[in-house]
């Protein structure tokens, strides 16, 4: 596994949507852990400028995150909400976007990462076709599976996966398992259930902003961390002012389905409040009828119209650049492991 050759068991989460940038990607490969690249929402056209510009940048290894498919949902369903939001739309000057379907380019991107691999592609919103993890490992790569269950773990094992990003509630973003279910585990127990339930190596995700809560993780049987929010407010990240802004707040965040249609962990603020309940498990639709309205938002300094993805420790993030992070969180863990330890005789 990738990791375990990385001096540091620390991994980029991969931060789609605005927060991925080569720089980012590239700096935490370069402190010692493996950065990944978001490719959700970008063109395969894209993800190969942003895979070459990491490159340009580092040469140790990097990992690439690809959206899985779904379904099209319900028009009705879509077509309701987006009734709803006429108001919001009003308001901000913008026209709703059109609640349309899309594979995220999904084709292109696997033909990419067949013909250009990367060391690592890991997988979110499902699991890969078996012919897709043959196809990848063919070309040399590993395959990574978001799961937040034991039962999807038992299906990304059976598929072929080499390791499973193991997922906790607390995490920050959209939910990555198979499907959009409101049933949502903690990380610890989650890793505890899944430990028990196969044998591959697995990469904790979910809550993470501290070299303790590394260490806890590692000790729970995690060969390696993915974090995440605690690098938004980093100099690469791609985050914008009014993000940014808000990962100062320290207000409480929840899960919602108002900016996507599929359960993302988020900050509290009015649009959250006002439709997550009239929102539905409309995913990728509802992100396309919305993104107008957020857009507005990042561009008025508006964060009430805004996705403030975080996790629940985001509070604990700080403005420093991210190889320095890299390093003040490995020794945090040393220590905190040394210490716990110390405390088993």
């Amino acid at each position: 596994m990738i990791v375990d050759g990385r001096p540091v068991p620390i991994v980029l989460a991969p931060l789609a949507g605005g927060p991925s940038t080569p720089a980012l990607a590239a700096a935490v490969s370069e402190a010692g852990g493996l950065g990944f690249l978001g490719s959700g929402y970008l063109t395969a056209g894209r993800l190969a400028e942003d895979v070459r510009a990491t490159r340009r940048l580092t040469r140790e290894p990097i990992g690439v995150n690809v959206f899985v498919p779904g379904r099209p949902s319900a028009p009705q369903d879509v077509a309701g909400y987006a009734e709803s939001l006429s108001g919001e739309a009003a308001a901000a000057g913008v026209r709703l976007g059109a609640g349309v379907y899309s594979d995220d380019d999904w084709d292109a991107k696997i033909d990419l990462l067949a013909r250009d691999p990367v060391p690592v592609v890991s997988f979110t919103f499902g699991c890969p076709p078996s012919q897709v993890v043959r196809r990848l490992h063919e070309a040399g790569t590993e395959v990574w599976v978001t799961v937040t269950s034991p039962t999807e773990a038992d299906l990304a094992a059976a598929a072929g996966a080499d390791a499973l990003v193991v997922q906790g509630s607390e995490a920050g973003g959209h939910r990555g398992g198979f499907t959009d279910t409101d049933e949502a585990i903690g990380l610890l127990p989650l890793l505890q259930l899944v430990t028990a339930a196969t044998d591959l190596p697995l990469v904790a995700t979910g809550g993470l902003a501290t070299g303790a809560a590394i260490a806890a993780v590692l000790a729970a049987g995690a060969r390696a961390a993915a974090l995440g929010s605690v690098f938004l407010r980093c100099p690469e990240a791609g985050t914008s002012p009014v993000h940014r802004d808000a990962l100062q707040s320290g207000r409480p965040t929840a899960l919602t389905r108002a900016f996507t249609g599929r359960a993302a962990r988020g900050i509290r603020n009015r649009f959250l409040d006002e439709h997550s309940a009239d929102a539905p498990s409309a995913y990728p639709e509802v992100h396309y009828v919305t993104a107008p309205l957020r857009q507005a938002g990042r561009a008025s300094g508006d964060p009430d119209v805004v996705n403030l993805w975080a996790g629940q420790a985001y509070p604990l993030a700080a403005d420093l650049p991210a190889g320095p992070l890299v390093h003040r969180l490995h020794e945090e863990a040393r220590r905190a492991a040394a210490d716990a330890a110390g405390r088993l005789r």
